[in-house]
């Protein structure tokens, strides 16, 4: 079934192509693992904001929460109750690094596979959870689904995409975890008052990661991991398969030809490292993930609950705002879907930044303000302009940081340094979300409000790297990218030898 037809943009190779059923069905497929993702991300901040969670667990921490003189900004400060959140991101970092050479040696569709398991099985244990050795062993069998299904959905997208509708498939991954965000946070208000809610909250993890080991085995293997693996006619059966056309020589002498480069690389990563012309990605790609993660959205992200309370708000009310804000990121980030391959990928990054930098410097002076040491926040009105704020924060990250943090990377990799180069960048994201997610409660309650001028100063920061480092990927083929992207770049064509 074809529901579109396309020819890359003008000045690129002309590969003929529809958009098939084939193809969104397994992009749909893949990118449940970003549902996952998503879940966990939302699911672990309200988890943390529960009395009954922290009576079981962390009973010293509810015991501060609940101290009349308090100090506002340091009632969650305690570093196990952070190892709970920032530990599967320690994981994650282990477990990309090996997926990388899993995907590589056996295919993108079995890591995918393998994602889900590790995924589920974790989710199992933390609903079973008896004690914090278990609950942290879980979150940990959680990262290296994370960090399988991070490495590997991305690109497989990537690799089974039309060029001209790349960036929206791609999107969906993100997507999806905005839904898996706002999907736990749902749920967080739903349990938040049962004794045991915190089982069902953690437990509900293992509803994408099944659907994700179901729906893997209906997908198609991408026909770059195919010809890589030796595999020429099952790559040409699945690209005609998935282009809707039989002409696909053009497209298939190109990957052939990346493949044939590829496998005279016996080490990616040494040939990632000291090759000049893998630079231009490496640093684009790695940094990208880093700007990503510090625009401050995970504050918001894994704390919203507890932003919320610290402002004054009652339980349910924090856990409404999470759901109001996760809203918003959601339906944001589909306009990023329908938009990023006609508008771009550097001017929605540009926007974002500048929407993001705004927001938060705002947010920072309120609570300046009118947030003291201890005491509810002064001003009735202002919880609900900061979280106003906050939705017009988030959907500036979902339109543009959130979907193309993710999208960028897996697209401006050559075949030979792709996983190795995805690694990188997949890496990345995980140590700065562990590092803000193990150590932002501490820092707010050291920094308090200049935490959210930091992170507007970042922003600022990355809106310039845009427009000075990054180059528009929109529509060109990922085998193309080095030819017609980097080597005609003012700052990185010098990385190019003739």
């Amino acid at each position: 079934m074809a529901v579109g037809s396309m020819n890359v943009e003008e000045g690129t190779k002309a590969f003929p192509a529809k958009l098939t059923g084939q193809v969104f069905l397994c992009c749909v497929i893949a990118a449940v693992g970003g549902l996952m993702f998503g879940y966990d991300i939302g699911i672990s901040g309200g988890v943390t904001s529960m009395d009954t969670f922290l009576l079981d667990f962390f009973p010293h921490v509810y015991e501060k929460k609940h101290r009349v003189h308090e100090n506002n900004y340091c009632k969650f400060d305690d570093q196990l109750l952070q190892l709970f959140t920032s530990s599967l991101y320690l994981a994650g970092i282990f477990a990309s690094f090996i997926s990388s050479y899993v995907s590589r040696a056996f295919g993108r569709k079995p890591t995918i596979m393998l994602a889900s398991i590790f995924f589920l099985v974790g989710a199992i244990l933390n609903l079973s959870a008896q004690e914090l050795g278990m609950l942290i062993g879980g979150r940990i069998l959680l990262g290296f689904g994370i960090g399988f299904g991070n490495q590997t959905v991305p690109l497989f997208i990537s690799e089974i995409a039309p060029a001209r509708y790349r960036g929206g498939l791609n999107v969906m991954f993100q997507f999806l975890i905005t839904i898996g965000i706002l999907a736990a946070s749902y749920v967080n208000y739903l349990t938040s008052t049962l004794r045991n809610g915190w089982r069902y909250s953690l437990g509900g993890a293992a509803v994408p990661a099944l659907i994700l080991l179901i729906g893997s085995f209906f997908i198609h293997e991408t026909p770059a991991s195919l010809i890589e693996r030796g595999k020429d006619e099952k790559g040409k059966q699945v690209l005609r398969k998935i282009r809707g056309i039989e002409d696909i020589e053009l497209e298939f002498n190109e990957i052939k030809y990346a493949t044939e480069v590829a496998t005279k690389v016996k080490s990616p990563f040494k040939e990632l490292f000291t090759k000049s012309e893998n630079r231009p990605p490496l640093v684009c790609g790695t940094l990208l993930q880093f700007f990503q993660q510090f625009t401050g959205i995970n504050v918001v992200m894994f704390y919203a609950p507890v932003l919320f309370q610290t402002m004054g708000s009652g339980d349910n009310a924090s856990l409404i705002s999470t759901v109001v804000t996760n809203g918003v990121n959601a339906i944001a980030t589909v306009i990023s879907l329908l938009v990023v391959d006609f508008a771009g990928r550097r001017c929605l990054l540009m926007e974002g930044a500048l929407q993001m930098t705004a927001t938060q410097m705002t947010i920072g002076g309120i609570l300046l303000a009118h947030l003291k040491l201890v005491g509810p926040i002064t001003g009735h009105a202002v919880p609900l302009i900061v979280l106003i704020l906050i939705c017009v924060y988030v959907s500036g990250f979902a339109w543009s940081w959130g979907p193309l943090g993710w999208l960028v990377p897996s697209e401006i990799y050559p075949l030979e340094v792709r996983n190795a180069g995805y690694f990188c960048a997949v890496a990345m994201n995980m140590v700065c979300t562990f590092i803000i997610g193990q150590f932002f409660l501490s820092a707010l309650c050291r920094f308090r409000s200049l935490l959210f001028f930091f992170f507007g100063i970042m922003n600022i920061i990355m809106g310039l790297f845009v427009v000075f480092f990054l180059p528009e990927t929109k529509g060109v083929p990922i085998e193309e990218m080095a030819e017609k992207r980097w080597k005609t770049h003012p700052r990185w064509k010098k990385y190019f030898k003739d």
